[in-house]
C-alpha cells in the first residue's frame, strides 16, 4: 500500500492571500507546497465577482502587493478584470501557477496527532501536509436573502457574486434586493439598459464621492520610469487612508466624514423625499462606507424606483415590499452580501481531538494575531478573524499575516518540532485587547447592525486600529506566545 502524497505546506485558495503565501514560501526556498483551488482558475473574490461595474474601493496603487508594484494601473480605482489580470500575472511571474491544483476543493482537513500532519481529502484523493493555510477569504460565500416565495419567482434569479451573463437585461423589468457595496456599483451600470429598475433598500448607507479618473499615459510612464515616485505616491495613499481611519476609532471625528457624505447626497439628490429615504439614521462608518459618484444619480432616473424597505415577499411575477404593493419584475438580482462571519471553510477543518473549527467558532471567531487558533496545530487563517479593515487596503494586513505564518513555520523547523500552536492564554490576551479597543469604535457605538458583527453582537471581522499597529503586533513571530510539541 502506497503512502499518500505529502507536502510541506498545503494552501487552500488561490486569491491574493494564497498567492502571496506561495510567493513568500518560494522566496525562503520552500517549493514543496500545493495550492488547492475549487474553481478552474485562480483569483478568489476577483474571479467570483464579475458583475457590471465591479471595481475596488481602494486606490489601485495601494491595492497591490508590496513585492509586486504595478505602475500601469489604468484608473485611480481599478476595475475587476484588471485586478484579476494583475493577480494572474503576478502568480505566473513568481512561479506560483505550477503549484495550483484546479477544480480540487478540500472537502476535509483533519489533524493527525500521532504523525503531526494534516490529512486532506479532495474529490481526487488524499494527501498529507505538515502545515495548512486556509486562504479561502471572507467574501467567497454569497448570502441569498431569506425572503418568502423566492423559489417561486418565474424569471431568472441570481446573486451579484454569481452574475448570470447569459441573461440579457435590455428592456427588462429588474428588481434588486439590497443596497450595499455591490449594488452601488452594478445598479448604475445596468440602469440605462433596463426598462424599469426597482430597488429594495433595507437600510440606506453613507456614500462618499469616489472621484475616479483614468491615469494618463504620461503619468503611467513616470511611475514606470521612476519607481521612487510610485513608492512615494503609494505611501501618500497609505497615510491618507490611515488619517481616514481616525473617524472609525474616534466617532466624534467621524462627524466630519458625515458632513462630507451629507453634502454629497444634497448635491446629487434634489428631491427632498428621496433624499430622506437615502439618509441613514446611524453614525457614519457604523456600516461599510460606500464610495460612488454615480449611485445617487442612477436613483434619480425616471425608470428607477427606490422602495424604502426590504422585500417582504417574492411572487411568481414580482416582489412585494413592506407596503404590501407588488412591483412586477422579469429578473431578480440579489445584492445581499456574503456570510462574512461564518468562515465557509471552518466546517471542513478538524483540529486536535477531532473538534471542528466551526464548533470552536460557533459563537464567535477568534484567533491569535488573527492568524492561528489554539487546538489547531500548524494551521493559519489568512485573512482571519479581526483582520479586516474599514479604511484601507486589506492586502497589507495579509502581508503581515503571511510574515507571521512564515516565521512560525521557520521557528518550528529550527526547533525540530512537529506541532506548533498558540498558547491559549496568549490567544485570550490578544482577543481581549482587540475587544477592549473595539468597544470605543463606531462599529460598536454607532447605532447600527452591520455584517461586521456576528450572532453574538461581537465585531469579529475588523481590526480596531491602524495598519502599522497590526504590522508591529503580527508580522514578527513571537516564540514565547506559542508552544511546540515534538512528533
Amino acid at each position: 500500500m502506497t503512502s499518500p502524497l505529502h507536502y510541506r505546506v498545503a494552501i487552500v485558495g488561490s486569491g491574493f492571500a494564497g498567492v502571496l503565501m506561495a510567493i513568500r514560501l518560494r522566496q525562503i526556498g520552500v517549493t514543496d507546497f500545493v495550492i488547492f483551488e475549487k474553481a478552474a482558475d485562480l483569483g478568489g473574490v476577483w474571479r467570483e465577482n464579475r458583475y457590471p461595474g465591479c471595481a475596488c474601493d481602494v486606490e489601485s496603487h495601494l491595492y497591490e502587493l508590496t513585492l509586486a508594484p504595478n505602475p500601469d494601473w489604468s484608473h485611480r480605482y481599478s476595475p475587476q478584470a484588471e485586478i484579476w489580470d494583475y493577480l494572474r500575472k503576478t502568480a505566473e511571474r513568481f512561479g506560483v501557477t505550477p503549484h495550483i491544483r484546479y477544480a480540487e476543493p478540500v472537502e476535509h482537513a483533519r489533524w493527525d496527532e500521532p504523525t503531526s500532519r494534516w490529512q486532506l481529502t479532495t474529490p481526487k484523493g488524499t494527501c498529507t501536509a505538515s502545515h495548512l493555510v486556509a486562504a479561502t477569504g471572507a467574501l467567497s460565500d454569497p448570502r441569498m436573502p431569506d425572503v418568502p416565495g423566492l423559489d417561486s419567482f418565474g424569471g431568472p434569479v441570481f446573486h451579484s457574486a454569481r452574475w448570470d451573463h447569459s441573461v440579457d437585461l435590455a428592456g427588462k423589468r429588474v428588481a434588486v434586493l439590497g443596497t450595499g457595496a455591490s449594488a452601488v456599483q452594478f445598479v448604475p451600470a445596468i440602469q440605462p439598459r433596463v426598462s424599469h429598475l426597482t430597488i429594495f433598500q433595507r437600510t440606506p448607507g453613507w456614500v462618499v464621492p469616489r472621484e475616479d479618473h483614468p491615469w494618463s499615459p504620461r503619468a503611467r510612464a513616470m511611475f514606470r520610469r521612476v519607481p521612487v515616485l510610485h513608492r512615494a505616491y503609494r505611501e501618500f495613499l497609505r497615510l491618507k487612508r490611515e488619517a481616514m481611519g481616525i473617524s472609525f476609532w474616534y466617532p466624534r471625528v467621524g462627524r466630519v466624514v458625515g458632513l462630507l457624505a451629507s453634502q454629497h447626497l444634497r448635491r446629487q439628490v434634489h428631491d427632498p423625499a428621496l433624499r430622506k429615504r437615502l439618509t441613514p439614521d446611524f453614525a457614519v462608518g457604523c456600516k461599510r462606507i460606500l464610495v460612488s459618484d454615480d449611485w445617487y444619480p442612477a436613483l434619480t432616473r425616471p425608470n428607477v424606483e427606490l422602495v424604502a424597505s426590504a422585500a417582504a415577499r417574492v411572487t411568481p411575477t414580482g416582489v412585494m415590499g413592506a407596503d404590501g404593493i407588488e412591483r412586477p419584475a422579469d429578473v431578480l438580482i440579489c445584492g445581499t452580501g456574503f456570510r462574512v462571519t461564518d468562515f465557509p471553510f471552518a466546517p471542513h477543518v478538524r483540529g486536535r481531538d477531532g473538534r471542528l473549527l466551526s464548533d470552536t467558532w460557533v459563537e464567535t471567531a477568534t484567533a491569535h494575531a488573527g492568524t492561528t487558533v489554539a487546538g489547531f496545530p500548524n494551521f493559519f487563517v489568512i485573512p482571519g478573524p479581526n483582520t479586516g479593515l474599514g479604511h484601507s487596503s486589506v492586502l497589507m494586513m495579509m502581508e503581515a499575516q503571511v510574515e507571521h505564518a512564515i516565521g512560525a513555520i521557520q521557528h518550528l523547523e529550527r526547533a525540530g518540532g512537529g506541532a506548533l500552536e498558540p498558547r491559549p492564554e496568549a490567544q485570550a490576551a490578544f482577543v481581549a485587547d482587540v475587544d477592549r479597543r473595539m468597544a470605543k469604535t463606531v462599529w460598536v457605538t454607532g447605532g447600527c447592525k452591520s455584517w461586521y458583527l456576528d450572532r453574538t453582537g461581537r465585531n469579529s471581522t475588523l481590526w480596531p486600529g491602524t495598519i502599522p499597529q497590526f504590522e508591529r503586533r503580527v508580522a514578527r513571530f513571537r516564540p514565547e506566545e506559542y508552544r511546540v510539541a515534538h512528533a
